[in-house]
């Protein structure tokens, strides 16, 4: 949050954005230090790729390493830059530690950020070119004044877009004689049954019906879509603020929609059908939960895929007990399922005006080279070999009508660290992606890609576009960036509280909805919406 209203002075001055620092050399490498997020498996300094990168285009790196889970990671680097100790990079995950479009612009305002243009073209073709060929990532990446002060990541998702899904196990359903759900209260006779009727048959009552962890959740956004339309933000549980009706801007927290699906949501906490859990554990502890040796207990999750809950490929097969439920239809006929495309909407590489100019050249360059289909592969999946292999003649693409070029190995065969996974900054385009060889049977582990694809068919049909804000293109004039970041951080704030409040039933509903809604203008939601309804026309007229 210090970042959304202050910089302090180290190295935050704006004079002189083009200046840099002398070289740090370590040998013939030049030093880059980064901030990056890693897993406990993930030892960067020691990564196999870290080290072809390094010996590949001659830089020295030196990590500062924060977790998997993206509160704390969010915070260490709110704090390196609220206290002018950041590094030369940023280098971020989307769904962990990415930073938003306000952000980069205030980073590029108060030149923070180093602007990237002439870097890219003078440095970088294979970047250059994905920029030219893809207008909606240039305009992401593309500030109002013209700079580029960071880059997303990009991939062509196709299960991605549909983030809002429930996994649901179709053992149990199978077991206790139980239909797919596909309304609200067929979902609420479903996790009855998984709480009460013993369906993993050990003979306790050890059952979770519904659990998911604080940073993947879709909880909300999967229930409350038989309601109301819920637009997809992070994947952090917190649904965005905003949607359009017709041009015009607004939200949907406010209406009578969206208290009767937080109702929903809070009929089947009152039941104990929805784990407490879900609103404090981290993604470790849900995952254990999904592992448990003794017994499988959970009985479905709101995430956007298996693997987050379960371990692929588990030895008792319990992974491919899952599938995904349908969007649920609500009481008023109702079935809306989020459209997220471009799948990442966060910005992930980022060079700071503490780097030199020769720390400059060889990041883009590296950079420049994971944007290869080469670099994706390597980068992302491991050497050849090690994380992919080239596909025989008998194996099927993920579009069988496309000669398959890569074949993934199964997790359980591809050492640790030798990955930087979504560290790598994805340029997976749609030709690569469904290029790669994916088996017919969806439940095989190396056979998820398909499974995910074939999955998202039941979610494409529910998503209303015309309610879709196109935030990834939508840029804030640069006079208003700070203003527009503080309220995006306080009314985050107040929404998600409000809705665990209400949903939990600390807060509750019938008496205190009208006091909420009244108190979401106290915390700027009418400024908010008035500021990004002249970003959105400004947009729309092109200018």
């Amino acid at each position: 949050m210090t970042v959304a209203t202050t910089l302090v002075a180290a190295g935050c001055s704006s004079a002189d954005k083009d200046s840099a620092p002398a070289a740090k050399m370590d040998g013939d490498k030049v030093v880059i230090t980064a901030l990056a997020p890693a897993d406990p498996d993930k030892k960067l300094d020691t990564n196999a790729i870290t080290t072809m990168l390094s010996d590949k285009f001659k830089i020295k790196f030196q990590f500062d390493t924060t977790t998997m889970d993206g509160g704390p990671a969010k915070e260490k680097r709110q704090i390196a830059i609220s206290s002018g100790d950041y590094p030369d990079m940023f280098l971020l995950i989307p769904y962990v530690d990415a930073f938003t479009k306000t952000e980069v612009q205030k980073l590029g305002q108060q030149g923070v950020a180093v602007p990237l243009e002439d870097l890219i073209k003078e440095n970088a073709p294979n970047l250059q070119k994905a920029l030219d060929a893809n207008p909606v990532l240039k305009g992401m990446s593309t500030a109002p004044d013209g700079h580029i002060y960071a880059l997303p990541q990009w991939s062509d998702c196709y299960h991605c877009t549909y983030w809002n899904k429930l996994w649901i196990n179709s053992s149990w359903l199978k077991k206790l004689n139980l239909e797919m759900p596909k309304t609200t209260e067929e979902l609420r006779t479903v996790l009855q049954a998984f709480k009460t009727k013993d369906p993993n048959g050990n003979g306790k009552a050890d059952e979770i019906p519904l659990t998911t962890d604080t940073q993947d959740s879709t909880l909300i956004g999967y229930l409350m879509g038989a309601f109301a339309y819920a637009p997809f933000g992070a994947s952090n549980g917190i649904p965005s603020l905003l949607q359009l009706n017709g041009d015009t801007v607004e939200t949907p927290v406010d209406k009578a929609e969206w208290r009767e699906g937080l109702k929903y949501i809070n009929s089947l906490y009152k039941e104990g059908l929805i784990d407490q859990a879900s609103f404090t554990q981290n993604a470790e502890a849900l995952q254990a939960t999904g592992n448990n040796p003794a017994a499988v207990r959970v009985g479905s999750s709101p995430v956007l895929y298996p693997g987050i809950f379960v371990q692929l490929g588990s030895k008792d097969g319990r992974d491919k007990q899952y599938d995904a439920a349908p969007p649920l239809t609500g009481p008023a006929g109702k079935s809306y399922t989020a459209y997220n495309n471009p799948t990442s909407t966060g910005y992930t590489f980022m060079l700071t005006n503490k780097s030199s100019k020769e720390a400059r050249i060889a990041a883009i360059k590296m950079l420049d080279y994971i944007y290869t289909d080469e670099g994706q592969l390597v980068v992302n999946a491991g050497p050849e070999g090690v994380g992919w292999v080239k596909p025989s003649a008998t194996d099927i693409a993920l579009d069988e009508g496309v000669k398959p070029t890569w074949k993934s190995l199964p997790s359980a065969d591809v050492p640790k660290n030798v990955t930087w996974d979504s560290l790598g900054q994805y340029n997976m385009t749609l030709a690569l992606r469904n290029a790669q060889a994916v088996p017919k049977d969806i439940y095989d582990e190396t056979g998820l890609e398909r499974r995910l694809f074939e999955a998202s068919k039941i979610y494409e049909p529910h998503v209303d576009k015309a309610k879709v804000y196109p935030e990834a293109q939508v840029w804030a004039d640069p006079s208003t960036v700070s203003e527009l970041s503080t309220l995006k951080t306080n009314l985050d704030s107040y929404v998600s509280q409000g809705e665990l409040g209400f949903i939990t039933g600390t807060k509750n509903i019938d008496t205190e909805w009208d006091t909420w809604v009244g108190g979401l203008d106290g915390v700027g939601m009418k400024r908010y919406l008035e500021l990004n309804q002249q970003a959105y026309d400004k947009y729309k007229s092109g200018k």
